[in-house]
């Protein structure tokens, strides 16, 4: 599309001199919803900006990022592969980025970027406005020890629970990823063979992996039948909305939430460190749903 025909479905606002740019960078992008979810952002709050996908490969990350520095671009979102890569092009790290490990949401103050991480707290906002209001003292599983999974257990390590127990294919990997916030909250890590017995008492089990990601919706990475009844069964995966896991689990006689709530409040979290504004939540869901539907 030209951008000179770009509507105001496309964009933020109409564009003049004064719009502000922002964006979302990755390797693949062109699946991403976050375009048409923070422009309709833009869009309910009046704020002159407008929102873009931009392809960019390993090699020409410092590139970019000179880009971001000279054209003024506000804001951009990270994603695969350039969530660790990014870091070394920051000014600024956020304590919760740093202890992390990796970057989500770039902000740019007058060429000073400063590096954050919204994956971990926007899920945790989703669970507990969805699904679980109550974190502190409960028993949590984690399955997988991926760089998804790092943000969310550092965000459930601040809410008190009685454990996490981080359930992954490689013991070392979970092992590595319990070590690091042994400090903020007692973690342990277990292989596969050992998740039955870890989700049996567990009151959240939550799956960072890809299993039952479209168009592999028939796998479900664990039994509903290990989880106890009312437990919450939460799945990071928002295509489909409802995965086999959270079917089952739903039959089973568990709550369930999908991770179209992380995805919003992300991009949530972002929106607001960009603009100083609270973010459209709803307005937000209802683009992406309908998106997907």
């Amino acid at each position: 599309m030209n951008p000179s025909t770009l509507s105001e479905e496309t964009a933020g606002h109409r564009i003049d001199s004064h719009t502000v740019l922002y964006g979302v960078i990755g390797d693949p992008i062109r699946h991403s919803k976050s375009p048409i979810m923070m422009n309709r952002a833009f869009r309910e709050t009046g704020v002159n900006g407008v929102y873009a996908a931009y392809h960019i490969t390993s090699d020409k990350l410092a590139d970019f990022i000179g880009g971001v520095r000279a054209m003024g671009i506000r804001g951009v979102n990270v994603t695969i592969p350039h969530k660790l890569d990014i870091m070394k092009h920051m000014d600024a790290i956020d304590p919760g980025a740093e202890a992390i490990g990796a970057v989500n949401t770039i902000v740019n103050d007058n060429g000073r970027l400063t590096g954050y991480n919204t994956d971990g707290i926007g899920y945790v906002r989703s669970l507990k406005e969805e699904a679980e209001p109550a974190i502190a003292g409960k028993r949590i599983v984690v399955i997988g020890a991926g760089g998804a999974s790092r943000g969310i257990v550092y965000a459930l390590a601040g809410e008190k629970p009685a454990s996490i127990t981080i359930a992954n294919r490689t013991e070392d990997r979970a092992r590595e990823l319990a070590q690091s916030f042994s400090s903020l909250a007692e973690l342990r890590a277990v292989t596969y063979d050992g998740l039955q017995e870890a989700c049996r008492d567990a009151d959240i089990v939550i799956n960072t992996t890809s299993v039952g990601m479209h168009p592999h919706t028939d796998a479900s990475p664990v039994e509903a039948g290990w989880l106890k009844q009312d437990a919450v069964a939460s799945d990071l995966i928002y295509n489909p909305l409802k995965t086999k896991f959270l079917q089952q689990a739903e039959q089973a006689g568990c709550r369930i939430h999908g991770g179209l709530g992380m995805f919003i409040y992300q991009g949530a979290y972002a929106f607001e460190y960009w603009t100083g504004q609270t973010a459209p939540v709803a307005a937000m869901r209802e683009t992406v749903l309908a998106s997907l539907i």
